[in-house]
C-alpha cells in the first residue's frame, strides 16, 4: 500500500515537473479553488441554523439568560441590541425548557404591581401611596412598550393627595416619554391612543393633564385637552388635506396634458374654531283644540242707551259733531268678547361645528405653453371647479394660465442620467468582455494543456507499447535459442522481477518520450547481439 502510494505520488510529481509554467499556474490556481470551495461549503455545512430563543428582553434578563447559556454550554447569539436571544435551531426549545425551570426571563424589572407585593403592615400611608405610584408607573410603562413602533416609555406621574372640598383638590397629571424604534414615527392617532390610556389608568386623570414627548425633545402633545391635540397637528392636517386636493388635481391633468407639463398649487383655509349654533322655532297648529277658552257678554236695554254710535271719541267722552247719536228714551245696548288659550309647539335645534372646515380654497395651475396650445383653459378650469367642489359664494377661486416651462434642470437630469446609465452599460460589457476573455483564455490553456498531455501520453503509450514489444520479442529468440531449463530459467527471473515493471515501466515511459530515436537506436543494438 505504501509503495503504490509513493509510486502514484511520484508520477505524480513528474507529470507536474512536465508541465509548462502556464499549466502550472492553471494547476495551482485550480486546485487552490477546489479546496478554497470545499471549505467553504463543509463550513457552510457545519455552520448551524439559529432560531429566536426570547425577543424584547430586558438588560438584567438578557444577562441572565447568557450566563445560563454560557453554563450550559449552548452557543448563541445577540441581536436587535441585545433585546434578542438566538440558539442554535435544533436546541430551542431545550434550552427554553430549562431556562423556564431556572425562572428565566424574570419578566420584572424590579417594578410594576411587584413593588406592592413587598408592602408589610409597617409600611406608613406616605410610603404605600408612593409605592402605589410607583407601581402604576412601572406598570403603565411596559404597557405602552408593547405598542408597536415603542422601543421605551417612562411615564411620570403627579398624584396630589386628596382634599376634603373638592374645589380645593389639585388635579393629577402625567408626563410620557417615548422612545420609538429606528425609523418609526408616532402618527397623531398613537399619540391620542398613549394620552388616552395613560389618563383611563389614573382615577380622575384628565386627558387634557397627560403630556407626551418623544425621545428627541419634541413635544407630541402639550396636555392642553383636545383643543390642545388639533392645534398641535393643525399644519399637519392642512398639508395632509391640501396635498390630497393638489394630488387629485394633478393626476386628472397628467391624463390631459401629459405628465411633466403642468404644475399645481392648492392653498386651503380651514376653520379650526369649534361653534355651537342654537336656534329656536315656536309653531301653532290651528287644528288643535285650545288649551282653554272664555267667553263673555254684556247686554242692557232700557233709559239713556245708545246706539249707532258713529264719528271720533273726544277727549271727554263724547261724540263730536260728525258722530250721531240717538237720544230717544229708551236705548239697547250689547257687547260680547271671547279669549283662547291655544297651544304652541316649540323646536330647539343644537348644532355643533367640528373643527376643520373648509373656509375658502384656492387653487392655481400652469400649463407648458409648448404642449397645451390646443387646449382652452377655459375647459380646464371648469374640470378644476367641478373636480374639488370650487364655492366661489365663500370666495374660492382657481387660476389656470399658460406659460413657457423651464426644462434646464430636466434637461441637465436627462442628461445625466443618460451619461450614468452609458457608463454603468459600458463597464458591464467591459467587465462582461473582460470575464468572458478570461473564460475563453482559461478554457483555451485548458485545452492546450490538455491536448498536449493527451499527444504526450499517446506518444508516452505508442513508445512504451514499442519497447515492451521489442522486449518481448527479444524474449521469444532467446528462449528459442536456448535449452528449457534457460526458458525456465528465465520465466523464474520474469516472476521475481515482476513487481519491478511498473517503475521501469514508467521510467522507460518517461525515457521514451524524451528521446525516442535514442532508444530506438539502443533497442535495435540488443536485438542484434547474441549472448
Amino acid at each position: 500500500m505504501k509503495d503504490t502510494i509513493s509510486r502514484t505520488f511520484a508520477r505524480y510529481q513528474r507529470t507536474f515537473t512536465e508541465f509548462t509554467t502556464g499549466q502550472k499556474v492553471v494547476a495551482v490556481l485550480g486546485t487552490a479553488a477546489l479546496l478554497l470551495a470545499g471549505f467553504l461549503v463543509f463550513r457552510w455545512a457545519a455552520t448551524p441554523s439559529y432560531a429566536p430563543l426570547f425577543s424584547n428582553l430586558s438588560s438584567k434578563d438578557a444577562a441572565a439568560v447568557i450566563d445560563k447559556l454560557d453554563a450550559d454550554g449552548v452557543s448563541y447569539k445577540i441581536t436587535n441590541g441585545g433585546a434578542t436571544v438566538m440558539v442554535p435551531k435544533d436546541q430551542v426549545y431545550t434550552s427554553r425548557i430549562a431556562l423556564s425551570g431556572a425562572g428565566l426571563p424574570s419578566g420584572s424589572s424590579e417594578g410594576g404591581y411587584s413593588i406592592l407585593d413587598k408592602q408589610s403592615l409597617s409600611t406608613s400611608q406616605a410610603q404605600e401611596q408612593n409605592n402605589f405610584k410607583r407601581a402604576m408607573e412601572g406598570e403603565l410603562s411596559k404597557t405602552l412598550e408593547a405598542l408597536d413602533g415603542v422601543q421605551t416609555a417612562v411615564v411620570h406621574l403627579a398624584i396630589p393627595k386628596k382634599q376634603v372640598f373638592a374645589d380645593s383638590q389639585d388635579p393629577a397629571t402625567a408626563s410620557v416619554l417615548i422612545a420609538t424604534r429606528p425609523g418609526t414615527t408616532l402618527s397623531a392617532e398613537q399619540v391620542t391612543s398613549i394620552t388616552n390610556l395613560v389618563a383611563s389608568s389614573i382615577d380622575g386623570l384628565d386627558p387634557a393633564k397627560v403630556t407626551v414627548t418623544d425621545s428627541a425633545g419634541r413635544m407630541l402633545s402639550s396636555g392642553d385637552g383636545a383643543a390642545g391635540t388639533a392645534a398641535s397637528t393643525r399644519d399637519q392636517q392642512v398639508t395632509d388635506y391640501q396635498q390630497q386636493l393638489n394630488s387629485r388635481i394633478q393626476t386628472m391633468l397628467d391624463r390631459v396634458v401629459g405628465p411633466g407639463n403642468s404644475t399645481v398649487a392648492v392653498t386651503a383655509n380651514l376653520d379650526f374654531d369649534k361653534s355651537v349654533t342654537e336656534t329656536k322655532k315656536y309653531g301653532y297648529d290651528k287644528n288643535n283644540a285650545p288649551l282653554s277658552s272664555t267667553k263673555s257678554s254684556e247686554k242692557y236695554n232700557g233709559a239713556g242707551a245708545r246706539s249707532g254710535l258713529t264719528g271720533v271719541v273726544g277727549p271727554d267722552g263724547q261724540m263730536d259733531s260728525s258722530g250721531t247719536a240717538n237720544s230717544g228714551g229708551n236705548g239697547v245696548y250689547e257687547k260680547s268678547s271671547e279669549t283662547s288659550d291655544n297651544a304652541v309647539d316649540l323646536t330647539v335645534e343644537r348644532r355643533e361645528n367640528a373643527p376643520g372646515s373648509v373656509r375658502n380654497l384656492h387653487v392655481g395651475v400652469v400649463l407648458d405653453a409648448a404642449t397645451a396650445r390646443t387646449i382652452d383653459s377655459n375647459v380646464v378650469q371648469g374640470l378644476i371647479t367641478s373636480a374639488v367642489g370650487i364655492n366661489p359664494a365663500r370666495g374660492d377661486t382657481v387660476q389656470v394660465s399658460t406659460l413657457p416651462f423651464d426644462r434646464t434642470a430636466e434637461k441637465a437630469a436627462k442628461a445625466e442620467l443618460a451619461a450614468a446609465a452609458k457608463a454603468d452599460a459600458s463597464s458591464r460589457q467591459m467587465s462582461l468582455l473582460r470575464n468572458s476573455g478570461l473564460v475563453v483564455l482559461i478554457a483555451l490553456i485548458v485545452l492546450l494543456a490538455w491536448l498536449k498531455g493527451r499527444k504526450r501520453a499517446k506518444a508516452r503509450a505508442e513508445a512504451t507499447s514499442y519497447v515492451v514489444e521489442q522486449l518481448r520479442l527479444d524474449a521469444l529468440e532467446r528462449a528459442n535459442a536456448q535449452p528449457v531449463e534457460t526458458s525456465a530459467a528465465l520465466l523464474a527471473l520474469e516472476s521475481t522481477e515482476q513487481s519491478e515493471t511498473e517503475d521501469m515501466l514508467d521510467e522507460l515511459a518517461a525515457l521514451v518520450e524524451r528521446q525516442p530515436e535514442d532508444v530506438a537506436a539502443l533497442l535495435r543494438g540488443w536485438l542484434v547481439e547474441r549472448p
